[in-house]
């Protein structure tokens, strides 16, 4: 396999005028890139490979405007292979198979192809499998780009023929420096523009691009040409216009909205009122729907709550109520509320753990008969057979309780499901019941 070319031609085309500022800052080579420093460092093995031209089929996986495709393209040109880019929101199979046919024309040719996939995980099962052979033959290196969970949205097959590689998120310093690059350039930036943009305005830009170079650059562009009118310098009345309507990643389906989710269930659980409502605010932020929070807080009052403080339910359904009459933003705050009183409050998930160990046993036992005094007798017929014989009346028993008498199949014997805690009102919970469960053990060996 040859040996890639050191990356000094760049990777645009002559019309650069005419594409935006982010395009035409693509880096031309390794070297250029600002971030994963982890992950292209000098001397690791992905960096080693891309500079000896020993590219393998790999999937990118990180967070929008982190480098995958201007990695993509570097692989091309190290490799000195066609490159060759597809969206997989755009594209059907007829279109992967014609892009694959000229990939394997060239390839009996002696040339390589880099083809690259943006969003290929939005390619059904189908799709994917339709690269497996040219990636074994090696007709093409196949290029995933994903800004999801690889292991929930690719298939095995593919997978396995590919190596995950995760970016990171751009890191607010690397964007200014990206900033600078751009300001500086008077090949394919804003150089020799006379466009002043002062370190504290790039940090406010890098900040707000929430780790996305792409989208930093795309607001300097925007940044600049409000300063072509005001003598070139970017003011603080400018810049306030460019990021009015900002937003923080989030994606409503994805990956970071079941980890922002859990995130915040975790923090109640751990009593960290504190972290759980910048999670809360976090996901508001991100637009999620206020009723899901709401349902999913209902979950935690139950869940891990439970019945150390039987008042956290019934604030989560009344702050749910709350929030569907005042809607937001007033009826985030009822939400807010009881997420710090969740947080702060005594937990148990001892009546979670018990209903699932009853569950399981329903499951395993089979379908198990009720015991005969326990049955229901409306009828003569039934009386004769004997349903309900045997039964005592607790409220006749001495204090309130028919201590020898079982609740469960007879075939299963008695079970201990619950354990309260000692914590809030379980603590009480457990006193009662750990003497109740003594004194019914007694009273059966008693009576055996």
């Amino acid at each position: 396999m040859r040996k890639g070319k050191p990356a000094t031609e760049p990777l645009f085309q002559p019309a650069e005028g005419l594409k935006p500022l982010a395009e035409r800052m693509r880096p031309a080579s390794l070297d250029d890139m600002v971030g994963q420093r982890r992950l292209l460092a000098p001397g690791s093995a992905l960096r080693r490979a891309v500079e000896s031209g020993r590219v393998h089929s790999m999937i990118l996986w990180g967070p929008p405007g982190c480098g995958k495709t201007t990695l993509a393209l570097l692989l091309a040109r190290y490799a000195e292979a066609e490159f060759v880019a597809i969206s997989a929101v755009l594209s059907g199979l007829p279109q992967v198979r014609e892009v694959l046919a000229a990939a394997e024309q060239r390839f009996n040719e002696g040339r390589r192809t880099v083809l690259f996939v943006d969003e290929v995980h939005r390619f059904n099962k189908t799709q994917q499998d339709a690269f497996l052979p040219h990636i074994e033959r090696g007709s093409i290196l196949f290029v995933g780009a994903t800004t999801e969970n690889p292991s929930f949205e690719l298939n095995s097959a593919l997978l396995s023929r590919c190596r995950v590689h995760v970016l990171e998120a751009v890191s607010p310093e690397d964007i200014t420096q990206a900033l600078r690059r751009a300001l500086a350039d008077e090949a394919r930036g804003l150089g020799g523009q006379g466009i002043a943009v002062d370190d504290e305005r790039l940090r406010e830009i890098a900040g707000a691009a929430d780790g996305d170079v792409r989208r930093a650059l795309t607001l300097l562009e925007i940044a600049a040409e409000l300063a072509a009118d005001e003598g070139g310098h970017v003011t603080e009345a400018a810049l306030v216009q460019v990021l009015a309507d900002r937003t923080r990643r989030f994606d409503k389906q994805g990956e970071q909205f079941y980890d922002q989710i859990s995130a915040l269930h975790k923090s109640v659980r751990s009593s960290n009122p504190d972290g759980a409502l910048y999670w809360f605010a976090r996901m508001l932020d991100g637009g999620c729907d206020p009723a899901y929070l709401a349902r999913r807080i209902t979950r935690m009052a139950v869940e891990d709550v439970g019945l150390a403080d039987p008042r956290a339910l019934q604030m989560a359904i009344e702050a749910w109520d709350a929030y569907e009459r005042l809607g937001s933003p007033e009826g985030d705050l009822a939400l807010a509320q009881v997420v710090i009183y969740l947080a702060s409050c005594a937990k148990s998930n001892a009546g979670y753990v018990a209903f699932k160990a009853a569950q399981a046993d329903v499951r395993e036992g089979g379908t198990q008969e009720v015991p005969i005094h326990l049955r229901n007798a409306p009828t003569k017929l039934m009386k004769q057979l004997g349903y309900g014989s045997g039964y005592q009346y607790d409220h006749d028993a001495p204090h309130g309780i028919a201590l020898d008498q079982t609740a469960f199949p007879e075939a299963m014997g008695e079970r201990v499901y619950y354990e309260p805690v000692d914590r809030g009102l379980e603590i009480k919970l457990k006193d009662k019941l750990d003497r109740l469960r003594a004194a019914r053990a007694e009273a059966r060996k008693a009576h055996d």
